[in-house]
């Protein structure tokens, strides 16, 4: 046990975020990773909007100016990892075509089994309560059941969850980008991100 408790496991937290909600889930989940002792690549997939897209929207824009300096996911972030964790915002129900064009770049190294064999997990940020947190976080499962990963979803293992009511995965509810990242969505980061090292680490010291 004390091996699994000390051993140093390597987590990919891998992100799409518009107007900063997931981008700032992805930093708690980041920060939570990093105080059990994790190491952590906290990675963003590229903006797809041309430049006058995200420049006309100030909030989109603020987002990108606050992120500038976090570096672009590729593939050897995800062969690095012992475990991944992905999330985006919701696009009618599924995730964004900024990270599913990152998802489908990944062909290479999961042909040669590279993806396999590691935790994964996943996360969300819907503008309306009940638009698509559950079904945008299943969609990303799909995904990794193809890459051959362990999913290791929160559950109802946290007295805390109980608060936020999604087994799935953190979601947070924006109100069309009225409401910031709460801290009943920090929490969930939180406990979601403890729950994804505990099982790396348990896999890793059993390989």
């Amino acid at each position: 046990m004390g091996d699994v408790v000390n051993s140093q496991v390597k987590v990919a937290i891998v992100y799409y975020s518009a107007t900063g909600s997931v981008a700032a889930i992805a930093q708690e989940m980041a920060d939570a990773a990093e105080k059990l002792g994790a190491e952590v690549r906290l990675r963003k997939v590229a903006e797809l909007a041309p430049r006058a897209v995200v420049e006309a929207k100030p909030e989109w824009k603020a987002n990108a100016e606050a992120t500038a300096d976090i570096p672009e996911a590729t593939a050897d972030d995800l062969v690095w990892a012992d475990a991944v964790i992905m999330g985006s915002p919701t696009r009618f129900g599924n995730i964004a075509s900024q990270l599913k064009q990152f998802l489908d770049t990944l062909g290479g190294v999961w042909q040669q089994g590279l993806l396999a064999d590691k935790v994964y997990s996943g996360f969300t940020s819907t503008g309306t309560l009940h638009g698509g947190q559950e079904s945008t976080i299943l969609a990303l499962t799909h995904t990794f059941h193809h890459f051959g990963g362990i999913v290791v979803a929160p559950g109802y293992t946290h007295p805390h969850k109980f608060v936020d009511g999604n087994p799935y995965g953190t979601a947070h509810h924006d109100g069309g980008g009225t409401l910031a990242v709460d801290e009943t969505t920090r929490e969930s980061a939180r406990v979601q991100a403890e729950r994804v090292v505990k099982f790396a680490r348990a896999i890793s010291a059993a390989a």
